[in-house]
């Protein structure tokens, strides 16, 4: 729990550092009177409760996917329901349409979130003395760049470092808004609902804009189930109910008490609780919360990005399994550099946190209507729950997702249209990488030579047999792969033991281990077998060779085993079909994928790499 702590409630947990100060912010023209101040607070109590407790917490973490979250495994559990009949294969194009935009609306919300949070911790400077001003800026740039560089170290780690860093935040968090709350109790009338029922009733023409604000105290929740894998359900509802909804909801509450009190404290009410004497050390402990909450959403993109790379929608990237413990720790070195790059130049961009309030929430709220629509579909075809209550629940959730996403549109122009930029580009390469790979495939069943009949035919006429064992990775087990009709063709020899391989991704987080391996045994000492791993699994291809030499007795020896790989220089024909941007993205891709030898775990000096150039008709 205090791992989890650490990580996952980072982003929502530094929150209190500037939403209900961009609401009360006197640019949407509400009048500051004791009725507004309690609207306000009524609305994040209830956006907490609503968005955060009751649809992510209590409901959509039960969408555990062999214990994974996350986007995209919710994708895959919403397609693993409806199933392959007709009336499925109708639902499986929206869902694959959902799930992809709520994963690219993720990358957004992953370069936003850093930024905004450390600025504004850092930002709580210039309540001291407005001489620290000049160096916020570079004070930003360095804890963000620190950040990044322990991202190597593991999410475990991480976590166990923050957790007793996150436990003193919301601690401090709580103690400052009991000691406002005490002073001016009224405060508490906000839990009542009317509040913000009133609040919109007398403000229609300013409500969407002033929602805008208050949908900041939620984001962070989709890192909830994003981080699933890394901590589990339990560990994060736990953390939520017990520690960070009732310091969030105290800090809120004794914000709004102090402006109630003090309405001079609407410039940073957040840093105005705090004594004097205080400020530097809540700035160094606001810093580190920020670090802390630039990590849930990091951690949410390593996990995005490699699931969306082993369910076909990325290329290969390079994967460092983290912990022996937890599969779902994982760290992706491109992922991570290319994340710090667009997060510092949006620091430098944008330069305070007020500017980029108004690029935030925007895609946070998108990914929040892709992940009810998809947990719907999960509850009505999978868990088999009451329609009528499905229907109802889903409308209510949608309903208030959208009025959130309506709100946080009408900040498009001001710099809500960065992360949909970037969700754009992400959806591309997503799209642009699974098409491409189809094209490919089906334009290599022009010159698909059967493996049965192949192997009948080399049992009649064999060529010469030498010793050891080849193992021969294609995509297509029933076919011959190409590197063996090249290795025939200019080497003339066959190995004693031929092992054609395909590695196969399933819709699921993880395979049982009974599944894991179909093998057929051919002429000639020809062996087609299929292995198949979970999108959270590592495909280890020795591994696999070693269960396959236990159960089939195929001798694998380390020493005595080559791989053999294809890599294919790309033709125009099969991507015909392809825009001539996406041709040219699709073959940038491909040229920069990381080997199958890497990706796949084969040993260095035991590979062997045939190129093969396909016509360009």
């Amino acid at each position: 729990m205090l791992a989890a702590l650490g990580v996952v409630y980072g982003d929502i947990g530094t929150s209190p550092l500037y939403a209900f100060k961009e609401t009360l912010s006197p640019a949407h023209g509400v009048a500051l009177t004791p009725a507004a101040v309690l609207g306000l607070l009524s609305l994040i109590f209830w956006a907490l409760t609503i968005v955060v407790t009751l649809k992510y917490v209590l409901l959509v973490l039960r969408a555990d996917h062999d214990g994974e979250g996350g986007i995209l495994a919710l994708q895959a559990l919403a397609r693993h329901a409806v199933g392959g009949a007709s009336a499925g294969r109708r639902w499986r194009l929206p869902i694959g349409a959902l799930g992809l935009t709520g994963a690219a609306m993720f990358y957004g919300d992953s370069l936003i979130t850093p930024a905004i949070s450390v600025l504004s911790a850092m930002e709580g400077l210039t309540v001291a003395t407005p001489a620290f001003e000049r160096f916020v800026l570079p004070l930003a740039i360095g804890l963000l760049f620190g950040l990044f560089a322990v991202q190597r170290y593991g999410t475990g780690l991480v976590g166990k470092i923050f957790g007793p860093v996150m436990l003193l935040w919301f601690g401090t968090l709580a103690w400052l808004g009991l000691q406002q709350i005490a002073q001016a109790p009224q405060v508490l009338q906000a839990i009542n609902p009317m509040w913000a029922v009133q609040f919109l009733a007398e403000h229609p023409a300013k409500s969407l804009v002033v929602l805008g604000a208050v949908f900041l105290s939620v984001t962070g929740g989709e890192a909830l189930y994003a981080d699933m894998g890394h901590f589990g359900a339990r560990a994060i509802r736990q953390a939520w109910f017990l520690i960070a909804l009732p310091a969030l909801v105290l800090n809120y509450f004794g914000q709004g008490a102090l402006v109630l009190r003090d309405p001079s404290a609407i410039d940073n009410p957040f840093f105005r609780l705090v004594p004097s004497w205080a400020i530097v050390p809540m700035v160094v402990l606001a810093a580190a919360a920020t670090v802390i909450a630039s990590q849930a959403v990091i951690s949410g993109a390593f996990s995005l990005t490699a699931q969306a790379m082993r369910m076909g929608y990325l290329p290969r990237l390079r994967i460092v399994q983290t912990s022996g413990d937890a599969m779902g720790q994982v760290y992706l070195p491109a992922v991570n550099w290319l994340l710090m790059a667009g997060v510092l130049a949006l620091v430098l961009g944008f330069k305070t946190s007020g500017a980029m309030s108004a690029a935030y929430g925007i895609a946070v709220a998108l990914t929040m209507v892709s992940t009810t629509a998809l947990a719907a579909v999960v509850a009505l075809k999978l868990w088999r729950w009451n329609p009528v209550l499905v229907g109802v629940g889903a409308a209510a959730l949608l309903a208030v997702d959208l009025m959130f996403a309506v709100a946080n549109s009408l900040k498009i122009a001001d710099g809500g249209w960065l992360p949909l930029v970037v969700a754009a580009v992400v959806l591309l390469v997503f799209t642009t990488w699974a098409r491409g790979r189809n094209l490919n495939r089906q334009a290599a069943q022009a010159g698909r030579v059967e493996l049965a009949p192949f192997a009948q035919a080399l049992a009649a006429q064999p060529p010469h047999r030498v010793r050891g064992t080849a193992v021969f990775l294609t995509s297509d087990a029933g076919a011959v792969p190409h590197a063996l009709l090249h290795n025939l063709k200019h080497n003339q020899v066959l190995h004693e033991r031929v092992v054609v391989l395909q590695v196969e991704a399933a819709d699921t987080p993880r395979v049982d281990p009974a599944d894991r391996v179909q093998a057929q045994a051919l002429a000639a000492g020809i062996w087609q077998v299929v292995f198949r791993h979970g999108f959270m699994e590592r495909p280890d291809v020795p591994e696999f060779m070693k269960l396959l030499s236990y159960r089939h007795g195929i001798a694998a020896q380390a020493m005595a085993t080559s791989y053999f790989t294809s890599r294919e220089t790309l033709g125009t024909g099969g991507l015909a079909q392809m825009g001539r941007v996406r041709q040219m993205l699709f073959t940038w891709l491909h040229r920069n994928a990381g080997r199958a030898s890497d990706y796949f775990g084969l040993p260095a000096g035991r590979v062997v790499e045939l190129g093969r150039r396909p016509a360009t008709t």
